[in-house]
């Protein structure tokens, strides 16, 4: 099992945004995990940064780790916008980008923008047959408007749908797209188990574990969320460790844990212990 890091660094006032974050996406490259993962959110009251333009420095001061999203909003934007941006991020980052999807849970960040919360999931079908169909360079409108994909994007990056509990996105994240991201924050572990047997069952290949908080020393008490999580990194590294291996034996391919700076070395010791 892969394991990589979810950005949650948070605003500091008079710090220089810009050198924190790249030195941030530096230190996780230099530890070896396998990627360095942003959040989206921007109607629940605190700063938060575009995950697009994130993703991007990450591309510029980074090599070799995937670049990914976990999980993006999309009923929320534009499709055509939203594609051509992160055709950007596709080129920029050398295919590198990993590109986690869904519905969105949050009716916050749909007020702020006017979108229809309750139709969210009949939005994100279109969206996605939209972004796909823009990514491949058809017809968008009936006189032939397309968008015209930057050389070596052709198709899009690889999407990967966020699905926490619902058997229809899971079979659909199966036969439809590139990978499945569950949620360490929403779901019960017995669910965790449950989707995983309906994914493999219809043939899923990359199973990913998202928003895993670690924390061996505060009990995760100061991260985003941590009131509502159900899977958690914390209690010592022992501790910590039989349930990173307990993730592991769930069968996901991939972990990605929500850390501060502070603590990469304690899920470098992790890592290397599992």
């Amino acid at each position: 099992m892969r394991v990589h890091v979810v950005n949650v660094m948070r605003p500091e006032a008079g710090a220089n945004t810009r050198d924190r974050f790249v030195d941030f996406a530096r230190q996780v490259e230099a530890r070896g995990f396998a990627g360095l993962w942003v959040t989206d959110a921007f109607g629940r009251g605190r700063p938060t940064l575009d995950p697009a333009g994130l993703m991007n420095v990450i591309a510029a001061v980074t090599d070799a780790i995937e670049i990914g999203t976990c999980v993006l909003q999309v009923p929320v934007r534009h499709p055509v916008e939203l594609a051509h941006r992160l055709a950007g991020v596709h080129a920029m980052s050398g295919r590198r980008l990993q590109l986690g999807l869904g519905s969105g849970s949050t009716k916050a960040d749909f007020d702020l923008v006017g979108a229809d919360y309750e139709a969210r999931f009949k939005t994100l079908m279109a969206s996605l047959d939209t972004m796909r169909r823009a990514w491949r360079g058809d017809a968008l409108t009936p006189e032939g408007a397309a968008l015209a994909p930057w050389p070596g994007t052709e198709g899009g990056p690889a999407v990967l749908l966020g699905a926490w509990r619902n058997k229809r996105w899971i079979v659909y994240a199966a036969e439809a797209c590139q990978g499945w991201i569950a949620s360490g924050l929403y779901s019960q572990p017995e669910e965790l188990a449950a989707g995983m047997k309906i994914y493999r069952d219809v043939g899923g290949g990359r199973a990913v574990l998202a928003n895993v908080i670690l924390d061996l020393q505060g009990g995760g008490r100061d991260m985003p969320l941590s009131g509502r999580a159900t899977v958690m990194l914390t209690g010592g590294h022992a501790e910590a460790l039989e349930r990173l291996r307990r993730i592991r034996d769930v069968g996901f391919d991939d972990v990605l844990c929500m850390t501060q700076p502070d603590s990469l070395d304690d899920l470098a010791r992790l890592r290397d212990a599992l």
